[in-house]
């Protein structure tokens, strides 16, 4: 028996039979060519992207007609960044001036874009690498000639293992033989991660050396809770896992029965409940976890690694598909969030010493008017399908907020001139996520519709912390009492003006913090689709009587540790009078 520790990307517990799939890195080997060579390099690469162009066009027909249009917002990612003209240009410029063959020039490529996207703060954002490099793999498998392979017709019940597993693979699989999916690479918050989750499908991701093994057809464990992977395990650690499994797959079950329950405490107070999400895939696993629609939409990826700015149609198309995934429910689309640490291409940036401080969110897009109101123009016109939300990031002060409103209102008279469609009512909010905004709250709350509290920033602000800094992780602390007095101040502003209050961060989802994110009076909580059922748990055995009280009683602590024991307490005790 042999235990591997990996990344818990797709909860779940699975046990079969290990069927390991050649995914590994096409073999490259750089070298040096001669000047009468570089024309022929560079049109070797050229044809190497049309051909891959043509076979993801032929896959993506292919998965229409077996899967129908839900899950093809993958394909057209790879085909959006295979159509990035840098993509060809910089690597042309590379076996020109470096004077290499076409495979070492498209290394170096995918080299710098790797370093590039190191540097994001964001791992939602971080995580994208991994489409760039599996459309560069593509590419350097058709220059050399080495087809990927298609995956084998699968006998009996399997876990794949894998060195990579692209989100195109995880379309292509049978569901009734497919159990659950390791790979060597990737993380929690990569598009096949996020697919696996859509699918129900346990992953384990980053274990390192599982395909090296040569045991194919042995007995195999995935806990996608833990994130262990067991190879050929012993008859107790058999049985202890099958307990495991057993006692998840109950507690998901009971917990499903309450999705199409409303999310109410035991007095009739109602919060919704809703979810964080990035493709639109991730749509129907919200509803399927008794979800109230989509409390965040994060818009970045549309914007990244890419030469020209995404078309006002272009963006019309993905936010609809959003709006499709998740309707008659609200959808609230956050307006782009890059700068920073985020990467942009399609427009010139300065470099700036602190990108964290620096021309990002609301301010960029105010700096591009033409491209901000195109965005804005994109959200409008699906408004007109369904409820849609607009939502302004990184709020610093009022002007900012009447800035991007007057540039609404002209987008609004664009298409009032053009006799399209749109909602001229579509509520407007905006994200509370840095200390101003908190001091301001009263003033801002008189400019909008409602405001949507981001805590992952707001704490990394509040308390100076780089929350990606692992020297300074512990000092991250959702229960700080400055954090909380901020959340309070926020609430009371908000409805100081008769507008919602609502909260799109990691607290949301953490059932720890709900009787004091209840009791502190949100009235909407925006989380990741698997948490949903867990806090709406919660919520339906609190009265928000009860909530207030340990709310309240949190303030009279000076630390963080100190609410956080009492905070436990006052939840064990609970459970102990619910029990008696």
């Amino acid at each position: 028996m042999r235990l591997f520790s990996g990344i818990a990307a797709s909860p779940g517990i699975a046990m079969g039979r290990l069927c390991i799939i050649d995914r590994r890195r096409a073999v490259v080997t750089e070298y040096q060519i001669n000047s009468e060579s570089v024309n022929h390099e560079v049109a070797r690469l050229a044809q190497a992207i049309e051909d891959t162009r043509i076979e993801l066009e032929v896959l993506k027909t292919r998965l229409a007609e077996t899967n129908g249009e839900t899950h093809l917002f993958f394909i057209e990612t790879h085909l959006m960044i295979l159509a990035d003209e840098r993509l060809i240009t910089e690597t042309s410029e590379i076996i020109r001036t470096g004077m290499i063959n076409a495979e070492g020039a498209l290394r170096r490529t995918l080299h710098r874009y790797r370093e590039a996207f190191a540097g994001i703060d964001d791992p939602y954002l971080r995580e994208r690498i991994s489409d760039v490099e599996t459309v560069i793999e593509r590419v350097l498998r058709n220059m050399s000639g080495e087809a990927i392979e298609p995956l084998p017709e699968q006998e009996g019940q399997v876990i794949i293992a894998a060195h990579d597993f692209s989100p195109a693979d995880m379309l292509q699989i049978n569901r009734n033989n497919v159990l659950a999916i390791i790979t060597e690479i990737g993380g929690r918050t990569s598009h096949t991660a996020i697919l696996a989750r859509a699918l129900d499908l346990p992953a384990v991701m980053g274990v390192e050396g599982i395909t090296d093994l040569l045991l194919d057809g042995v007995a195999i464990i995935v806990d996608g809770l833990s994130g262990v992977v067991i190879v050929d395990p012993d008859q107790e650690t058999f049985q202890t896992s099958l307990r495991r499994k057993q006692h998840y797959e109950y507690v998901e079950y009971e917990l499903l029965k309450t999705a199409p329950l409303p999310a109410v405490t035991l007095d009739g107070h109602q919060v919704y409940l809703r979810g964080n999400v990035e493709i639109p895939e991730e749509g129907a696993s919200i509803l399927n976890h008794g979800g109230d629609g989509v409390g965040l939409y994060r818009t970045e990826m549309l914007f990244m690694n890419r030469l020209c700015m995404p078309d006002e149609e272009e963006q019309v198309a993905i936010y609809r598909s959003m709006q499709e995934a998740v309707a008659p429910h609200t959808l609230t689309i956050r307006t782009l969030d890059a700068g920073g640490d985020k990467l942009l291409d399609g427009m010139d940036q300065a470099s700036e010493i602190n990108p964290a401080l620096g021309v990002r969110a609301i301010r960029l897009s105010l700096s591009m008017p033409d491209e901000f109101k195109k965005q804005l123009r994109a959200i409008l016109r699906v408004s007109a399908d369904g409820p849609i939300r607009i939502m302004f990031p990184m709020i610093s002060g009022i002007e900012e907020v009447r800035r991007a409103k007057a540039l609404l209102q002209e987008a609004k008279q664009e298409l009032v001139d053009s006799g399209t469609r749109f909602d001229s009512a579509a509520k407007v909010g905006v994200m509370i996520e840095i200390p101003a905004a908190v001091t301001l709250a009263d003033l801002l709350a008189r400019e909008v519709d409602f405001f949507s509290v981001g805590t992952n920033d707001l704490i990394q602000y509040t308390l100076a912390i780089d929350r990606s800094n692992e020297q300074l992780s512990h000092m991250y602390q959702p229960l700080h009492p400055a954090v909380l007095r901020s959340l309070r101040r926020v609430v009371q502003a908000a409805h100081g003006a008769g507008i919602p209050a609502c909260l799109c961060g990691e607290m949301a989802g953490d059932p720890l913090y709900l009787p004091v994110l209840l009791g502190l009076g949100f009235d909407e909580l925006s989380m990741g689709a698997g948490s949903i059922l867990r806090v709406k748990q919660i919520l339906r055995r609190c009265t928000l009587e009860r909530a207030a009280a340990i709310a309240e009683g949190c303030f009279a602590f000076s630390t963080s540790a100190e609410v956080e024991m009492y905070l436990k307490s006052q939840i064990t005790l609970d459970v102990a009078e619910s029990i008696d």
